[in-house]
């Protein structure tokens, strides 16, 4: 597997759908980047063209700048461009191709609290047992009811394992305040809401060890709210579930 590689520009790139947020992003700072010229270098005509000076006296009468409409229409109509055919199409995209009825789906179930994160699979019978928050404690982070059956093989894990190229659904519930849950080289940030269980997808192209983190200031120790991310070849993934079920000495 390789190091992460993260540098001054963007994070590395390993999602599905990656590409196409990364042009957004590209497209709105190079937007940006112009209007902050654009706005400055007109600020600075202000200052020396109409600075105080002998003879020159003020106008209190709204000027007629005919360009400056125009191009505060030529803004706007730009800013609805880039909403329209750039920022919609990849949302629509993300939003209908929800692999739910994807065979070859796997379903983590992903919980937030001050300040970890905790990853819940469900074990060889491929359910997941019965949670709760009446069950939550210190010694059952994941909030498992111990007299389901279906929960006694779940394996419930500090760091986030994945297979490559596989559609990956992650329910995310938080046990206190607001999280957000975040993976910079899957382009994923998805706030976490006490009450409410929020389900979102994401495939990874190529594997390797990176960080998932927290992007919602959610206390003192908000620094400290991160996870490892592996993502991994099949086999080794399937691997790295069965070592996680020999451990719990179920065979």
């Amino acid at each position: 597997m390789n190091d992460p590689q993260y540098g001054w520009w963007l994070p590395p790139q390993i999602s599905a759908h990656g590409d196409d947020i990364d042009l957004m992003i590209n497209i709105i700072h190079w937007f940006m980047l112009a209007l902050f010229v654009g706005w400055s270098l007109f600020i600075v005509f202000c200052l020396v063209r109409f600075r105080e000076r002998p003879g020159h006296v003020a106008v209190y009468q709204p000027i007629e700048a005919r360009f400056n409409r125009w191009l505060e229409v030529g803004v706007a109509v730009a800013e609805a461009a880039i909403l329209i055919a750039f920022a919609m199409p990849v949302w629509a995209k993300v939003k209908t191709l929800f692999p739910i009825n994807d065979t070859n789906t796997i379903i983590v179930r992903v919980v937030a609290e001050q300040f970890k994160w905790l990853f819940h699979y469900p074990g060889k019978d491929g359910k997941f047992g019965r949670t709760g928050p009446e069950y939550y404690a210190d010694d059952n982070p994941a909030g498992l009811d111990f007299d389901d059956d279906d929960g006694i093989d779940d394996i419930t894990v500090r760091g986030m394992h994945i297979p490559v190229d596989t559609p990956i659904i992650a329910r995310l519930v938080t046990k206190d305040v607001i999280h957000s849950f975040k993976i910079p080289v899957m382009r994923i940030t998805q706030d976490v809401i006490p009450g409410m269980e929020i389900p979102i997808w994401f495939e990874a192209r190529s594997t390797g060890k990176f960080q998932i983190g927290c992007a919602q200031l959610c206390g003192l120790g908000h620094y400290e709210m991160k996870a490892k991310f592996t993502v991994e070849s099949k086999q080794d993934f399937q691997r790295w579930l069965d070592e996680e079920h020999s451990a719990l000495g179920l065979d």
